[in-house]
């Protein structure tokens, strides 16, 4: 804790008060915090438990010999594949692709979602219009729109990333609807009364009330477009994780299947982690309930 070392108050003998003794700090303890800086938590190593397990699991079932070196090889040896790719330039080529798929299809399932979302929850007519074919759409298999959208829009792009906006927007437009639902009747009541409508209304009023369950569909929106992605790369795609995937089936490289599951578990969390602080910042004033301990 910060320490203000302060000069004693001079007092006449008769004991008043004298009115010209200030209180002076002549010397000052700054700890850490008061500079700025923390020390790390050593919480962050608890996060590393479960993944150094599964990989401790993986060496010894490899070693006891389990399965196959052609079943499952050894973390080694996945390790080998990737440093082989990248020599080749080839594992920055399929991961840079697959990122930016998942970008370019986040931003827009997201923006859709939110749009549609402010105009159910805004309007009882949109929401017995809409919401019904939303949610049977909803209950549709990311592999059951590839055939249909390489058809439309052949094996370009555009395909791909239409299919991973379609994963995208069905939590997020889920999300923000349950948030709008759960908004307190007497703000809006409020806000009508100041004379907000429409747009405005949803922007100023709706928007920041249910942004916890916004950001909530956005985060498993973009869990739900990384599945989708592989689906988009397994047909008419020549580059991405999932291309190889499959290309790494047909050639018997069980080290390369592991290697890009690997990867597409990293982007999801990476990418989930910058999201999650864009949460905490826009969030830094709720005080809700983290768990004990």
């Amino acid at each position: 804790m910060e320490r203000d070392w302060l000069q004693a108050i001079e007092t006449p003998k008769d004991g008043a008060m004298n009115q010209k003794a200030v209180i002076q700090p002549v010397g000052r303890l700054s700890s850490p915090a008061t500079l700025g800086w923390r020390p790390p938590s050593p919480r962050w190593l608890l996060k590393l438990i479960v993944p150094a397990g599964l990989l401790l699991l993986w060496q010894i079932v490899a070693m006891k010999g389990v399965y196959s070196k052609s079943q499952l090889p050894a973390p080694l040896d996945v390790v080998a594949a990737t440093r082989q790719l990248a020599a080749a330039d080839e594992l920055w080529i399929h991961v840079r692709a697959s990122v930016w798929r998942v970008a370019q299809g986040f931003a827009i399932g997201s923006l859709i979602a939110i749009g549609i979302g402010l105009v159910v929850g805004l309007s009882r007519l949109a929401e017995e219009l809409l919401a019904p074919t939303i949610q049977a759409l909803r209950a549709i298999p990311s592999l059951a729109w590839v055939p249909l959208l390489l058809l439309w829009l052949g094996i370009d792009e555009l395909p791909k990333i239409t299919l991973v906006a379609i994963g995208v927007l069905f939590p997020v437009y889920t999300n923000l609807v349950a948030g709008i639902r759960q908004i307190d009747r007497k703000l809006v009541e409020a806000a009508s009364a100041y004379g907000l409508r429409g747009v405005a209304l949803a922007w100023e009023v709706m928007l920041p009330a249910a942004l916890p369950s916004l950001l909530t569909g956005l985060r498993l929106g973009l869990a739900q477009g990384w599945l989708f992605l592989v689906a988009a790369e397994l047909f008419g795609s020549v580059r991405g994780l999932g291309f190889l995937l499959i290309d790494s089936e047909n050639t018997g490289r069980t080290d390369v299947i592991l290697m890009s599951i690997l990867f597409l578990a990293i982007g999801g969390k990476v990418s989930d982690s910058l999201l999650g602080l864009l949460e905490r910042r826009l969030l830094r004033w709720t005080d809700t309930f983290r768990g004990n301990g």
